[in-house]
C-alpha cells in the first residue's frame, strides 16, 4: 500500500524537531496540542514506526524520526522553491533566500554582495545566519539554508561546492605589544595574553575556543564585542590582542596603531566556498545571488599562502 504524506504533518514534525517539544511544535504549526499529538500518532501508525521518544522532559527524534524530518525539510523547501520560481507571476509575492555563512564571510564579503543584489531584486528578502563552517554545510544538506559560505570544500553528500574567496586570520596587536616584534606566531603563542573577541555566539569565537582547547590551553577573553571595528579599536587602545580576518585588519590599520602578524597555523588561511544542494535546482532569483557572489569574488585577488617564520 503506497504511503501518503500530509504537508501539515511534515511541517508539524519539522517544528517539533526544531523546538524539541511537542507543545511548541504544535504552537508553531497553529495546532492545538491534542490535534498535534493525534496527528503524530496517526503518522506513526501509518508508517509502522515510532518517530518520537517521549519522556517527562519532552520529546526527541528516533532514528526514523530523524530520517522523516530530514526528508520533510527537503520536500517543504522544494515547495518554497516552486513558489519562488512562480513569484514573478503573482503580484506582491516575495522570494526568500536563506544564507548561512561563517564569520569572515558574514562580516567581510556577503554585505557588499547583498548591497548590489537587493537593489536589483526589490521583491526578494534575505535571511542571513552566522554559523561555524561545518554547521553551514549541515544546514545546506538538511535544507535549512539555500546558500552556504564555508571554509570547507566537502562534507555533504550530493552538495555542490564553488570556489569563492580566500582570506586569512591573523594576529592583531598594538604596535608596542611584546608579540608585535616577531614576524610570525603560532596561535598557541598568543594564549598567554588577554584577547579581544567577538561575542560568544559568533562562529569565530567558538572556533578560537576550540583551537585553544586543541592546544591544551584556555582562551583568555578580556572583552567581547560585536564587530571587528570595535575589536581593533580596543586592541589599538592596548586592551588586549585579537585574531581578525586580514581584510578587516588592513582596513583598520590605516587609521589605528595596529601591528598585523601572520599566524603559522594551517587553519589561518581560509579558502571559502559557496555551498548549495544544486545550483540548477535553486529558484532563478537565488541562482542570480550565487552569480553575484561569484562575480564579486572574481574581482578580488586571492590571499596568497604565507611563508613560515
Amino acid at each position: 500500500m503506497p504511503m501518503r504524506f500530509d504537508l501539515t504533518d511534515m511541517q508539524l514534525m519539522v517544528n517539533v524537531a526544531s523546538a524539541m517539544s511537542l507543545t511548541k511544535g504544535a504552537e508553531y504549526s497553529f495546532l492545538s496540542l491534542p490535534a498535534a499529538s493525534n496527528r503524530v500518532k496517526n503518522l506513526e501508525n501509518s508508517l509502522g514506526t515510532a518517530l518520537l521518544y517521549r519522556s517527562s522532559q519532552g520529546v526527541t527524534l528516533t532514528p526514523s524520526g530523524e530520517a522523516f524530518v530530514r526528508h520533510a525539510r527537503i520536500v517543504l523547501r522544494q515547495l518554497e522553491h516552486l513558489r519562488g520560481d512562480l513569484q514573478e507571476y503573482a503580484a506582491g509575492v516575495k522570494g526568500l533566500v536563506r544564507i548561512c555563512a561563517n564569520t569572515t564571510a558574514m562580516n567581510e564579503f556577503v554585505p557588499a554582495a547583498l548591497e548590489h543584489y537587493l537593489v536589483d531584486h526589490p521583491d526578494v528578502n534575505i535571511e542571513l545566519r552566522e554559523r561555524l563552517s561545518y554547521q553551514v554545510v549541515k544546514a545546506v544538506a538538511e535544507g535549512a539554508a539555500d546558500i552556504g559560505i564555508t571554509a570547507q570544500d566537502s562534507g555533504g553528500a550530493g552538495l555542490e561546492f564553488l570556489p569563492y574567496r580566500s582570506d586569512r586570520l591573523i594576529l592583531v596587536t598594538h604596535a608596542a605589544h611584546p608579540l608585535a616584534r616577531a614576524k610570525t606566531h603560532a596561535f598557541a603563542d598568543t594564549l598567554d595574553y588577554d584577547h579581544v573577541c567577538l561575542f560568544e555566539s559568533s562562529a569565530i569565537h567558538s572556533f578560537l575556543l576550540k583551537a585553544a582547547e586543541d592546544s591544551g590551553r584556555l582562551l583568555r577573553v578580556r572583552v567581547e564585542v560585536g564587530n571587528f571595528e570595535t575589536s581593533c579599536r580596543l586592541i589599538a587602545a592596548q586592551v588586549g590582542i585579537g585574531v581578525v580576518p586580514e581584510s578587516a585588519a588592513r582596513r583598520y590599520q590605516r587609521v589605528m596603531p595596529l601591528q598585523l602578524i601572520p599566524l603559522t597555523d594551517d587553519w589561518a588561511l581560509r579558502r571559502l566556498h559557496i555551498c548549495v544542494q544544486s545550483v540548477d535546482r535553486l529558484p532563478a532569483f537565488a541562482q542570480e545571488l550565487v552569480a553575484q557572489l561569484v562575480r564579486d569574488a572574481a574581482a578580488e585577488p586571492p590571499a596568497a599562502a604565507l611563508p613560515r617564520g
